[in-house]
């Protein structure tokens, strides 16, 4: 897989020297609107993508369940990069990719953050059961259990939480909050004496006061991964599209070569320099498809 630095240093693209051949599509504050719902615009155009033989290729940093079934009333075929990078399966589920944080690791960085154990949780490749794991759960809390509520057959509680580390290594260590808090993890965690040995993936929403952080296996990212995934379909970069909105879509885009930002983006994406299309709430994805992927062409 490639390096961070790697994708990072090149430099983005703003045109489309080649046709498009896959589009890679962020899920929150993208594909979906603000209340979750995928339009009937954006899978209408989706579709007429898939129909005219471009990839469809959701990039997500939810687990993989929660975004099959976000996506499921696509009616085409299309694989997910789940969980910022860190695994690749069909639209059937057959994992395609994994890379995993190294047990070892995990286990250090939990310790490490002992003072947020009540927003840090471990997301595991399994069926269902035990993905995901906290160590206590306060289900009337303002954040993690309002998120947690809605995959609960997922959810299992483990303490203290390193006990959950000793036969698997996991997809990642999540953290989720308030902003402030979460600035405060990722700062701790951007200096710890092993940071070197984890990427950190950081999705922030201001207006609502959320954000997310995920560590995960080092090098593992969503623009890392829709190379390699890319790469096994023979796909070159300039006949990528891909739509974002995030801070953790910033290699996506940077990798892709047709890379389109939301009109709701955070303000650093829309800073440099690359094609901004209307908002989530406007369907956005669905002109940016036609205008870049199908040349203006509408149903």
């Amino acid at each position: 897989m490639p390096s961070v630095a790697a994708i990072t240093s090149r430099a983005p693209r703003a045109s489309r020297p080649h046709s498009v051949k896959l589009i890679g599509m962020d899920l929150d504050g993208t594909l979906l609107d603000s209340q979750s719902h995928l339009t009937a615009e954006n899978i209408a155009a989706i579709s007429d993508a898939a129909d005219a033989g471009i990839q469809i290729v959701i990039v997500t940093g939810r687990r993989f369940h929660s975004a099959r079934n976000t996506v499921d009333p696509l009616p085409c075929d299309f694989s997910v990069i789940a969980t910022n990078g860190a695994l690749v399966k069909s639209k059937d589920g057959e994992t395609l990719q994994r890379h995993l944080l190294p047990a070892d690791v995990a286990r250090r960085v939990v310790t490490a953050t002992a003072e947020f154990r009540a927003a840090s949780g471990v997301i595991f490749d399994r069926p269902r059961q035990g993905q995901v794991v906290f160590e206590t759960i306060d289900w009337d809390g303002p954040y993690v259990g309002p998120y947690l509520s809605r995959h609960r057959d997922f959810v299992a509680e483990i303490a203290p939480l390193e006990d959950c580390l000793d036969k698997e290594d996991p997809l990642e260590v999540m953290f989720l909050g308030e902003c402030e808090m979460m600035a405060r993890v990722m700062k701790l965690l951007e200096n710890l004496d092993f940071a070197d040995q984890y990427t950190l993936a950081q999705t922030v929403y201001e207006h609502r006061n959320l954000s997310m952080l995920d560590v995960l296996r080092r090098g593992v990212n969503k623009g890392a991964t829709l190379e390699a995934w890319a790469g096994q379909l023979g796909v070159a970069r300039e006949e990528i599209m891909a739509i974002g909105d995030n801070w953790n879509d910033r290699e996506m885009l940077e990798f892709a070569g047709v890379p389109v930002v939301m009109g709701n983006s955070v303000p650093e994406l829309k800073s440099l320099g690359w094609p901004v299309t209307e908002s989530n709430d406007a369907n956005g994805v669905a002109q940016a498809i036609r205008k870049f992927a199908l040349n203006g062409h509408a149903r």
